[in-house]
């Protein structure tokens, strides 16, 4: 027999993810790309910009790309908290933020899986090529900045996928939610013309989600 949301709560670490900004970098729209994950007394940002933690108190503040252009504003925000920030490992009460591997530009850069023991998400915010790491995952939050063909960068380095291909594919490899998160000016144009992504959704600043409780969102922060 399958177990509700509630028994579920009450056997394992409850993790609220709410996203603290869906945008890219330059976005005209919306905040940087960022998530707060928090439980048990623990509070871990994942990227964001240099105002994403509001002046509140955090564990940790963990980053994708540490060449990437908001980090300047990050490590000044981090210093104010007393921090450093950058790629690393977070592990706490049953719960593990792990840095992987992501196809994107020339230098190094990373996604995060998300851990506890009965459900997994993937903060994958940038990234060429989807990565195989996600596979499987019950929540995923994935590049958007390119809406019906992928980004490319100049020389070839990398770049960014499309909605329309990261939707495909994280259907294929049976990610159970699917939030488009770093949406950039082309998924921009298709959110006005009521576009919407053969599977997924766009993701809303502010909303939060469960790891683990079907359908895995609470309400708006």
């Amino acid at each position: 027999m399958r177990s509700t949301g509630i028994e579920l709560e009450q056997r394992m670490t409850a993790v609220r993810l709410r996203l603290v900004g869906v945008g890219a970098m330059n976005s005209p729209r919306y905040r940087p790309a960022g998530l707060l994950a928090g439980w048990e007394g623990h509070r871990v940002l994942l990227d964001g910009g240099g105002e994403a933690a509001g002046g509140e108190r955090l564990d940790g503040w963990l980053v994708c790309d540490e060449r990437a252009e908001l980090m300047p504003q990050i490590r000044r925000a981090a210093r104010a908290l007393g921090m450093t920030t950058g790629v690393a490992a977070y592990e706490a009460a049953g719960v593990e933020i792990v840095p992987l591997p992501v196809t994107h530009t020339s230098h190094p850069t990373y996604g995060y899986l998300i851990r506890t023991e009965r459900a997994n998400a993937a903060w994958a915010p940038e990234f060429w090529t989807f990565p195989a790491w996600a596979a499987g995952v019950d929540l995923m939050f994935a590049d958007a900045a390119g809406w019906d063909r992928p980004i490319r960068f100049a020389g070839g380095v990398g770049g960014h996928a499309s909605v329309l291909q990261v939707a495909r594919q994280a259907q294929e490899l049976r990610v159970g939610r699917l939030v488009l998160a770093h949406i950039g000016r082309p998924s921009i144009r298709a959110i006005d013309r009521g576009e919407r992504p053969p599977f997924g959704e766009w993701g809303v600043e502010g909303r939060a989600y469960r790891l683990g409780q079907p359908p895995a969102i609470c309400s708006p922060a």
